[in-house]
């Protein structure tokens, strides 16, 4: 994370105690370790991977000569570097104020405000309280406009539903993907790079299945371990999509020695949002850094055990490189058949010739079989998802038996 926000690492410090310092959540010796280092390394900057309270902040950067930051300074840093759209940015900055408040320090009376006139005079009130009204007040706006952009998303969604369109929303842990599988599947060009966090904002984009079901596919953050409480609480309308969809496509670097961890904390975060009981497929990706390259050669079920044990046999995992196209059909056909929702079905359509708009739907939304003209109707006989037969049931007769 440090090398993705910039920063150049000199050197590492790693103690095991049974209990952390409460004034420096490390121990003095290690302070002063720390402190050595700092000064024969040229150091302007000590990240710990561990959130600090902010007494123990106070204290370190009074022994060490150095800027301190912990872990969710760090990733908060890291996401307003990577924040683009309006309301990404609003996430972040909502999320930085919740964490800055506890931490407000002020220099007591000699910064407080006198007033004139009866009842006035005293200490006044400090900077700090200042500080902290108008960072309150801050905090409510950005509440107040994230909940406008979360009605906004659900506005979005009820539409989509009313189709209804399947949703897939792909999840994973930072770095394993997601926005290279999103780019091949869809052809989206979205940033995917190598840093953490690259995508923040969700995105949107359509997918027309083998059975010409037409779904939703949304690239959402990636999620990490620890991940801060006040980052959840501010992308609450981002993992949303997660949440709301039909299935959960599960990204997964298989050539990680810590995959078994990653997926690990992105089930955990999964529960934590109510996404748990959502379908799952595990997509094992990265295949190509591994020998042989052959989607078909690996043990999928092997794999799937290393990484969730025993306790989801029913989710399947798919060996995939996003990067070269290996297995990525072998993904889209077991979409296919993971989704329930908008079963496809064979109907026999009677429209009127002037419908031709009516026709083209057909043929782009569904697998057409035999068209017949009589007059001024045409009879289409087709296989097409439930959603479209609803949305033409003026002009369906009784359906057929299911092509599946």
């Amino acid at each position: 994370m440090a090398s993705s926000a910039g920063a150049d690492v000199v050197d590492r410090l790693v103690q095991s105690r049974e209990a952390p310092q409460a004034a420096t959540l490390i121990g003095p010796g290690k302070v002063e370790e720390l402190a050595g280092a700092v000064s024969a390394g040229g150091a302007d900057l000590v990240i710990f991977d561990h959130d600090l309270t902010p007494t123990q902040q106070r204290n370190l950067e009074k022994a060490i000569d150095a800027k301190i930051l912990d872990r969710t300074q760090l990733i908060l840093d890291i996401f307003a570097s990577r924040a683009r759209t309006r309301e990404g940015r609003l996430q972040v900055e909502l999320a930085q104020l919740n964490y800055l408040l506890p931490r407000l320090t002020g220099r007591g009376a000699q910064m407080s405000r006198l007033g004139g006139g009866i009842g006035t005079r005293g200490p006044g009130e400090t900077q700090l309280e200042t500080d902290r009204r108008r960072i309150a007040r801050r905090i409510q706006k950005m509440e107040r406009e994230l909940e406008s952009v979360r009605a906004g998303r659900a506005l979005h969604r009820r539409r989509r539903t009313a189709v209804p369109l399947a949703t897939l929303a792909l999840a994973g842990y930072t770095n394993a993907g997601k926005s290279t599988l999103f780019n091949r599947l869809t052809q989206a060009g979205v940033l995917a790079d190598a840093r953490m966090f690259a995508t923040l904002d969700p995105t949107v984009r359509p997918l027309v299945l083998p059975s010409r079901r037409r779904v939703l596919l949304s690239d959402t953050v990636g999620f990490i371990r620890n991940l801060p409480t006040t980052l959840v609480k501010a992308f609450r309308a981002t993992l949303e999509e997660v949440k709301e969809a039909e299935l959960i496509l599960h990204v997964v670097d298989s050539s990680s020695p810590v995959a078994a961890e990653h997926v690990a904390h992105v089930l955990k975060v999964l529960t934590e949002i109510g996404a748990a009981g959502i379908p799952q497929i595990l997509v094992l990706n990265k295949i190509d850094r591994a020998s042989p390259y052959d989607a078909g050669s690996v043990d999928a079920d092997a794999q799937r055990r290393r990484l969730l044990g025993d306790a989801a046999p029913e989710t399947p995992a798919v060996p995939i490189s996003a990067l070269t196209g290996a297995g990525v059909e072998g993904l889209i056909a077991a979409v296919d058949r993971a989704l329930q929702l908008d079963p496809v079905v064979r109907a026999t359509f009677k429209l009127p010739l002037t419908e031709g708009a009516t026709l083209a739907m057909l043929h782009a939304l569904g697998r057409v079989l035999e068209v017949r003209y009589t007059g001024h109707h045409c009879e289409v006989e087709a296989e097409v998802p439930e959603s479209v037969r609803r949305r033409l049931a003026w002009a369906a007769r009784p359906l057929s038996r299911n092509p599946q």
